[in-house]
Order: structure tokens, then C-alpha cells, then sequence
């Protein structure tokens, strides 16, 4: 029990969600500085951008 690494699943879920709400602060946070305009699809490609490299580092 002590090596275990977790279900994946919820690594996963986990991973999405938090990505996620980084990605609005994110792009909140620049759509304030006229960087980047705040939409769904900006947020969504931010989040996925996240997600990608938070799996690449955990692994």
C-alpha cells in the first residue's frame, strides 16, 4: 500500500480540473492586461495546454 500510486482516474480528473481553473485565472488575468481575449475556446487550449505538460512532468 505504501507504493501505491493512486488510480489513475482520479490522477487524471484531478489533473483536468485544476488545469482548468488555472487556465481561467490564467487567461483571466491576461485578458485584464489586453493579451488575450477571454473565450472558451482560449481557456479550453490553455487547460489542455496544461493538463499535456503537468502528465509529461508526473511521468
Amino acid at each position: 500500500m505504501t507504493d501505491s500510486k493512486g488510480d489513475p482516474r482520479v490522477l487524471a480528473a484531478m489533473n483536468l480540473v485544476l488545469s482548468s481553473l488555472f487556465a481561467v485565472a490564467v487567461v483571466w488575468g491576461l485578458s485584464f492586461l489586453d493579451v488575450l481575449a477571454y473565450e472558451w475556446q482560449t481557456i479550453a487550449a490553455v487547460a489542455a495546454l496544461l493538463a499535456v505538460v503537468t502528465h509529461l512532468v508526473i511521468r
